[in-house]
């Protein structure tokens, strides 16, 4: 039976069992798709990393992500937290490594308390109608505040749903709904000034709620830019707090540069934790 290496890390966060947890499973190039499910399955973390070499010269390496239930083209904290993993065991120094995943060639800043992930190409809907995204996180039309829902992202795309904040503690979401949606899943936040409040429903993704988000970070600034809340000239930075209401909280830095009122470039940074290592027996193929 094979035997591979796992790490486990906290991602976006300061202090062990807080942010969001990540498996990330070393030399996995050996592994079938159904092993790497299966391998997620069982961790049963949001997501699970498999590191495997680069199929391009210009990569450090090549990463794939798992939820439990289905394989993602890109997700922010797998990515930020494998690459503070693979530096932090020796694989490479700080500085600027590229990550092959499904979303393309990604950088990544690494340093030694956390990395700063860039996005991939930007993607915006036009503003949708509100009705089917308020059912689906459980709250009514009352809620809403600012700007109407939009489709965005940097790589994976979430439903931005915009409401007072206190409402954000009082969203429920409905899975079912989450899933008719379609894309990754509905960031429900508010914001006020340098500072966002957000929750994260992965229904998409088979994933109720994620405690720190960074693809939905990214897109998150997308939105805000979109709708008139951040500039569309030039560079601006925001921070988001997540995962309060699971009991993991986190923090995720965000850094966006516009032109012509989109934006053109997404950053989004954090710190990592390490938590646990060990091996994991690779089931049968």
């Amino acid at each position: 039976m094979t035997e591979l290496p796992y790490h486990v890390v906290d991602v976006f966060t300061d202090r062990s069992y807080a942010g969001n947890p990540l498996a990330v499973v070393l030399d996995a190039d050996g592994l079938t798709d159904a092993q790497m499910q299966s391998i997620a399955r069982e961790f049963n973390l949001s997501e699970t990393t498999f590191v495997l070499p680069p199929t391009s010269d210009e990569a450090t390496y090549r990463a794939r992500i798992f939820t439990p239930s289905v394989e993602l083209p890109f997700a922010g904290h797998p990515s930020v937290g494998t690459a503070w993993l693979l530096k932090s065991i020796g694989r490479f120094g700080s500085g600027t490594v590229v990550q092959e995943c499904g979303a393309g060639l990604l950088p990544i800043v690494v340093s030694d308390g956390g990395a700063e992930l860039t996005g991939g190409p930007v993607s915006l809907s036009e503003e949708l109608a509100s009705d089917e995204f308020v059912a689906a996180v459980g709250l009514t039309q009352e809620d809403l505040v600012g700007a109407p829902p939009r489709w965005c992202g940097c790589g994976i795309d979430f439903g931005y749903v915009q409401v007072h904040d206190e409402s954000v503690t009082r969203a429920r979401p409905d899975m079912t709904r989450l899933m008719e949606l379609g894309h990754a899943g509905v960031c429900v936040f508010s914001f006020g000034g340098p500072r966002a409040h957000s929750r994260v429903f992965a229904g998409g993704a088979g994933v109720a709620e994620d405690p720190a988000t960074g693809s939905a970070a990214l897109g998150l600034g997308v939105f805000l830019v979109a709708s008139g809340q951040l500039t569309g000239e030039g560079e601006s930075s925001f921070t988001i707090a997540q995962g309060l209401e699971m009991g993991r909280p986190s923090l995720l830095s965000v850094n966006v540069r516009a032109e012509g009122g989109r934006v053109v470039d997404a950053k989004v940074s954090g710190g990592v934790v390490p938590v646990a290592t060990g091996t994991i027996t690779a089931p049968r193929a």
